[in-house]
């Protein structure tokens, strides 16, 4: 076959290539022709470089190289070689089947009768076309500089394409990738995106391999100077926060993010990229990733692009966070009001979103829906605001009269709530309403039965039950922890939720902890 001795070196320097040698293939069944053409070419250089020959003594042996060998800058080709046409067979081959249209292709025949120079010129993607008795040194030597000139101007418009394609997708990506994080509304769910979409952006350029990409990102609590971590890639994906937020980063890394903090900016430093967000509120937030040594300038000025919607979207997250906080403050104040006005006992609207939230992890329901559930809960018993007091504060049984205006205050909460468009009072809404239902259908206000009662209503009602029953109110003494159990497990099927009920048992411990609130 052949030996490809060449040091061909291609460096990736802003998507521009230099080379150390032009690779040249010479197609011919002469030793001769191949002999002579090195002769004459010895010693050329073009732009600093020297030309490498490969020669091929036949087209098959020709296809072979060109499917094995990169970046071959010029191809000398005869016509006549196994076949009369195997010459044009290869150039069909280069041009259609490898679609290789960047090597430059001059027919060199010493029987133009067998390929007449117009119609091979029309038919065949060649570009140039010589006779061997008429290709001199001299007109050899203008041929391959032009041949290699052209060859490489047509390099570095298609690099340049490339650069502004891979520019356009990368744009295209950061909108894309803006437009999901500022979606996102939970700072643990937003951080991890942030993470995902940089890796993304970063394995752009086909040319970069990325076998593995270290990264986390994190806030500053100022209070004790530590960084609290929030979502992490490769070695820090094994990390779980709900485990351990604070993290013992190594010293190395402690003075990338100083350096960031201090100079108040991003920045890359070789390998290494450091994100720095601090929103209007004085939150700081850091990114931190690996992997960005081989990035282009382009690249880098696309990962500035990215950061700089991040910046705006922390500001956005804890915006959202403070108005949802601000929100759920409000929500949980007006419940405590009721749950003054009707004497029940202290803590009552904490401890049921304490279970109600437990219940809507333990059930699968994400982050931000638990919270907001979490927040909604306390405003259960809003509709109480319209039952008079002889009624709601009767220390002993209800009438049957009695009882029927005190189950109007499921759907005097819900006429409350129910023409907000905010996320938590749609849900207060929802289980101010259905919150008294029973999973056999004999609840009230609508007598819904099992799954068709909201899951939120089916929460609540155990949570609202179970404290009701461990704590003392003007009717009844407190129930023992165990009893309280009990009867939770004695409904299963009738008031509560089996399932429900089961997630309830399941996670005893955590249950005591929440009973145990004052």
């Amino acid at each position: 076959m052949f030996k490809n001795d060449s040091k061909m070196k291609f460096v990736n320097k802003e998507k521009e290539t230099t080379v150390d040698a032009w690779k040249i293939l010479i197609v011919d069944d002469e030793e001769g022709v191949h002999t002579i053409t090195k002769t004459v070419l010895s010693g050329f250089t073009f732009e600093g470089a020297s030309l490498h020959f490969i020669s091929a003594y036949s087209a098959l042996e020709a296809q072979k190289i060109m499917m094995n060998v990169d970046d071959i800058s010029l191809i000398i080709l005869d016509v006549v070689m196994e076949e009369d046409d195997s010459g044009l067979k290869f150039v069909q081959f280069v041009r259609e089947d490898l679609e290789n249209h960047m090597v430059r292709i001059v027919l060199r025949t010493g029987q133009p009768g067998q390929a007449p120079e117009r119609d091979v010129i029309i038919r065949y993607d060649i570009n140039d076309y010589k006779e061997k008795t008429e290709l001199t040194s001299d007109k050899l030597f203008t041929t391959i500089i032009a041949s290699i000139r052209n060859y490489r101007d047509l390099k570095a418009i298609q690099e340049k394409k490339e650069i502004i394609e891979q520019n356009r997708i990368g744009l295209k990506n950061i909108i894309n990738a803006s437009a999901n994080l500022f979606e996102m509304h939970s700072l643990k769910e937003f951080a991890n995106g942030v993470l995902m979409q940089l890796i993304s952006l970063l394995k752009l350029n086909n040319n970069i391999k990325y076998t593995k990409s270290d990264g986390f990102t994190a806030t500053k609590d100022e209070k004790n100077n530590k960084c609290i971590f929030l979502a992490g890639t490769g070695k820090y994906s094994e990390l779980k926060r709900e485990d351990r937020d604070y993290y013992d980063f190594d010293a190395k890394t402690l003075e990338y993010l100083a350096k960031a903090e201090k100079n108040k900016k991003s920045y890359f430093d070789n390998d290494i990229f450091v994100g720095y967000y601090e929103t209007h509120n004085g939150k700081k937030n850091f990114l931190y990733i690996n992997g960005c040594a081989q990035l282009s300038k382009d690249d880098r000025r696309l990962v500035h692009i990215f950061s700089s919607n991040v910046s705006i979207a922390f500001d956005n997250i804890y915006l959202d966070k403070e108005v949802a906080e601000t929100q759920a403050e409000i929500i949980y104040t007006l419940g405590e009001v009721m749950e003054n006005r009707s004497k029940e006992t202290a803590s009552h609207v904490k401890r049921v979103a304490q279970y109600t939230y437990l219940l809507a992890i333990k059930y699968g329901l994400d982050e931000e829906e638990a919270f907001t559930l979490k927040s909604a809960s306390p405003l259960h018993d809003i509709g109480k605001i319209g039952i008079e007091d002889s009624i709601l504060l009767k220390p002993g049984k209800l009438t049957d009269e009695e009882f029927v205006i005190m189950k109007t205050h499921a759907q005097i909460g819900y006429d409350i709530l129910k023409k907000s468009t905010r996320s938590i009072l749609k849900a207060a809404a929802i289980v101010a309403n259905e919150h008294h239902e029973k999973y056999n259908g004999k609840g009230y206000p609508n007598g819904k039965k099992g799954t068709d009662i909201h899951i939120y209503g089916r929460m609540v009602a155990i949570a609202d039950v179970f404290d009701a029953l461990t704590h003392k109110r003007v009717y009844k003494s407190a129930w023992s922890f165990d009893d309280s159990v009990a009867y939770l497990v004695n409904e299963k099927d009738k008031h509560f939720d089996p399932k429900l009920v089961e997630l309830f048992l399941s996670n005893l411990d955590e249950i005591k902890e929440i009973y145990a609130i004052k």
